[in-house]
């Protein structure tokens, strides 16, 4: 009975996806550009970045807008060389008539919400642009971005992720994929369909009356991006999401970081459901708009179900006449569709994005298929923090400056150490495929696809991670510090 709830619940969130698909809708109209082109303040989050931060300040002082109105902040929480690196290449730029701030906190509280919490009252611009390390947007995607103010009720303006790194591994051209999936067809549908949709921490622009009505920046949760947009929102003010302006980053390289990474927003939107969804479902909004809200925030709990499902699928495999039960015919119906909405989502935004070679990743999204099975267990665990923890330690997705093949990352600082959930992860393997040893015995042949789905999910996951690991390193150390002077630094 439980697991046939289970899949009744994931049955919901894969019929969505065939919903989000079908409704995609357009992207807005281009609003015309400003006769005159307002101040805006360019945030720069950091956080022992030393790989690319200097390469992210130059993005920033590169982008086409009027020097003159064009304001930025570096909020450096580093506590290692980066600090120095910074205050360097900020010197150098300001040499060049940029106007940037370097503001170095003592303490992390609140992490990346406290950091731009503190800096907001600070900034000049009407506009707040926010680009985390990784990002290098390009010379137009501000005056882009910005039209859209037009309306004076856009609070938000929020681009799609482009990638610099997609054809690095094969672990990364899966996240390309998802992560496409995630801005071509949700953003998009959410947007056009007037749903409650997010900023994704990055490659947006707010306005920074809306960032004040909507409560300011908040550290309760381990999302703090989800958190404001939907408060925002909730107080009136309107999101608009443009795929067609793309602003490139770097995919996590190793299985550790983009679980870590994983985790941080499985846990981050489940503690916003709490917060949220009871406002949500108090304003004035369709019942559409609030049965899309609840499938938003709660979009990870589909875990901890792939987990409970694979758990149960060996006690219930010994049972002889199992196969034959009613409800094993409705699990069985109730998992196909569920199974296949997303990668139909996903190769729908693939087709939109490159309409020419669309059919090239038909392989590649039934393996992430496979990574998300793989990633069931990680992300369950984040779940059940989220239902319990609030705020929590944000532990940011190292980055390592890769971009090429033959570029190498393991000998550098801010590798992870061993997530020893990697053996949990292999044993799943292998109880998975005990399962499907059970269900050729009993002929329960409707549950073979989906046991091997975690089979294979889990042993590369774990088996990635673990690979990773034991990989012999090339270097015994990372990037050599930079020796400067920090001048003009404000301390907060």
């Amino acid at each position: 009975m439980l697991n046939s709830l289970a899949a009744l619940w994931l049955f919901t969130y894969g019929i969505n996806a065939y919903w989000l698909t079908a409704r995609r809708g357009v992207p807005p109209p281009v609003p015309p550009s400003p006769g005159r082109w307002p101040l805006v303040t360019v945030q720069l989050p950091v956080f022992n970045e030393l790989y690319v931060c200097r390469r992210l300040l130059a993005a920033a002082c590169a982008l086409d807008y009027p020097r003159e109105a064009l304001h930025i902040q570096v909020l450096d929480d580093s506590t290692d060389e980066t600090v120095q690196l910074l205050a360097a290449a900020i010197e150098e730029q300001r040499r060049l008539g940029f106007s940037i701030e370097h503001l170095h906190r003592k303490e992390r509280h609140g992490f990346k919400a406290g950091a731009l919490a503190a800096a907001t009252p600070l900034a000049n611009g009407e506009y707040i642009a926010i680009f985390d390390a990784d990002f290098l947007p390009p010379p137009d995607w501000l005056k882009r971005a910005l039209v859209h103010f037009a309306d004076g009720r856009v609070g938000l303006v929020q681009t799609r992720w482009g990638h610099t790194n997609p054809g690095y591994s094969l672990l990364t051209r899966l996240q390309a994929l998802g992560i496409d999936g995630h801005f071509a067809v949700e953003q998009q549908a959410r947007c056009a369909n007037g749903y409650y949709f997010n900023f994704n921490g990055t490659a947006g622009v707010w306005r920074k009356r809306a960032i004040e009505a909507g409560g300011g920046w908040q550290a309760d949760t381990l999302a703090e991006d989800l958190d404001l947009s939907y408060r925002c929102q909730l107080a009136g003010w309107k999101a608009v999401y443009d795929g067609r302006i793309v602003a490139p980053a770097e995919l996590p390289v190793s299985m550790a970081a983009y679980k870590m990474q994983q985790y941080r927003w499985a846990k981050g939107s489940i503690q916003c459901a709490r917060k949220l969804l009871g406002r949500v479902m108090g304003c004035g909004g369709s019942p559409m708009q609030k049965l899309q809200a609840v499938l938003h925030l709660t979009g990870y709990a589909v875990h901890p179900l792939m987990v409970w499902i694979v758990l149960c699928s060996v006690p219930l495999l010994t049972v002889s006449w199992v196969g034959q039960h009613p409800l094993s015919l409705v699990w069985g119906t109730l998992m196909v569709p569920a199974t296949f909405g997303p990668p139909t989502l996903y190769l729908t935004a693939r087709r939109d994005l490159a309409p020419r070679d669309w059919r090239r990743s038909l392989a590649a999204v039934a393996l992430l298929a496979v990574l998300g099975t793989g990633l069931s267990l990680s992300n369950s665990r984040a779940v059940l923090a989220g239902l319990f923890d609030r705020g929590g330690a944000f532990r940011r997705t190292p980055k390592f400056a890769v971009v090429a093949r033959g570029d190498r990352w393991e000998h550098k600082r801010y590798r992870l150490p061993l997530d020893w959930g990697s053996f949990v992860e292999l044993a799943l393997s292998l109880y998975a495929g005990w399962g499907m040893l059970l269900a050729i015995q009993g002929r329960a042949w409707g549950m073979l696809p989906f046991l091997l789905l975690y089979v294979l999910g889990y042993a590369y996951v774990g088996g990635l991670g673990l690979w990773q690991h034991l990989r012999p390193t090339r270097q015994s150390n990372g990037a050599q510090p930079l020796a400067a002077s920090a001048p003009q630094t404000r301390r907060l």
